[in-house]
């Protein structure tokens, strides 16, 4: 096979391409068994809003012709509800377009990352893409050492990133403590705060950055309609900051990122005052039965703000999921964040739940 490391940029060469969590049918294949569910990718059991649905098939009538570019109803319609100018916001293919929009439009030689370990791993891909080194900061007790990232902080920080609630912890930081660290921040670096996970939160104390936002601050808020509002095949996602940087963004933006299905679904879902609801009531059900059957079988987990729970099964995280995978039920191992006895669990249904927790039960007996 010829050599192919002459062709590209040197940097190219240490990243390492994203491995999502095991599909359904690739389980199916693999073990010849039909009745598989998964909790591996924090998705929404509940799918999408009735009036997204609807939505989407009416736009499926329309597919022969280009996407509407700009987003142009749902930017408006999203601006209305967060209470936010329409010139604050982006879109992409989901919020991994936006990080990757931020790192091509923003760093450039030279340039440092600030980010938490383990934590989502596209903002180090972001940097690594544009020959920018990332210093990742451990946390403290699974949460953001906000101190010690802070402390990494130097003339070079261009970007600092805080996955808040984070992934795959769940655990969140509140918003004094971001504030606290956003005005020590060097004028030139952005502070960009995942909030994939925010309809997920519960905390009074959680965040303002819309509220910064509109201050014009260097904060750009990533957030998302795959997670609360189901709509993760269709990779939607929206970046909300001060006009001087989504402009900036905009200008790498591919056009027609967002396809027009997407957008119709998106633009329903903010329609549907219980979508969001029905979804919290399912997430906080499912995570006080977990808590309560985990407390049980002695396992430490972290509480999470999230719709995935933390559990350190104390034990080879591969060997519990092999043992979950052939009982036709995937997670993911912890192993890839640097936890080789964690396992990450998307809560389910209730249904879903208590099969976890009875194929868990079975793997830890052997």
């Amino acid at each position: 096979m010829a050599d192919s490391s002459g062709l590209c940029r040197k940097c190219i060469l240490r990243l390492t391409p994203y491995v999502p969590g095991k599909p359904i049918e690739e389980v199916k294949r693999e073990l010849g068994i039909e009745d598989v569910i998964k909790l591996a990718s924090n998705e929404n059991p509940l799918g999408p809003s009735p009036a997204a649905l609807e939505a989407m098939r009416q736009a499926l009538l329309n597919v022969a012709q280009y996407p509407e570019g700009s987003c142009y109803e749902l930017r408006h319609a999203l601006a209305r509800h967060l209470d936010v100018g329409p010139e604050m916001l982006i879109f992409g293919a989901g919020a991994d377009e936006i990080i990757h929009y931020i790192g091509v439009a923003l760093l450039e030689e030279g340039d440092e990352v600030v980010q938490a370990h383990p934590s989502f791993v596209q903002y180090c891909t972001a940097a690594t893409l544009m020959d920018c080194p990332a210093r990742l900061v451990p946390l403290k007790n699974w949460t953001h050492d906000l101190e010690a990232m802070l402390a990494a902080v130097n003339e070079k920080t261009k970007l600092f990133f805080i996955s808040n609630p984070n992934n795959p912890t769940g655990t969140i930081v509140g918003a004094n403590e971001v504030e606290a660290v956003l005005d020590k921040l060097p004028e030139r670096c952005v502070m960009v705060l995942d909030e994939a996970y925010y309809e997920y939160v519960d905390d009074l104390g959680y965040t303002r950055s819309i509220e910064w936002a509109k201050a014009g601050r260097n904060v750009i808020a990533l957030r998302t309609f795959s997670k609360a509002y189901g709509l993760a095949g269709l990779r939607i996602g929206y970046g909300v900051g001060p006009r001087h940087l989504i402009e900036l963004l905009e200008r790498v933006r591919l056009p027609f990122n967002v396809n027009s299905v997407a957008q119709a679904g998106a633009l329903a879902s903010l329609s549907d005052p219980e979508q969001v609801r029905r979804t919290r009531e399912l997430n906080r059900r499912a995570k006080e039965y977990f808590y309560a059957e985990l407390d049980k079988m002695g396992l430490p987990y972290t509480p999470t703000q999230a719709n995935f729970v933390w559990i350190d099964v104390q034990r080879d995280c591969k060997e519990v999921f092999d043992g979950l995978l052939r009982r036709g039920v995937i997670v993911r191992t912890g192993d890839i964040f640097g936890a080789p006895t964690h396992i990450r669990v998307t809560t389910g249904t209730d249904e879903q739940n208590e099969r976890f927790i009875s194929a868990l039960r079975e793997v830890l007996a052997k």
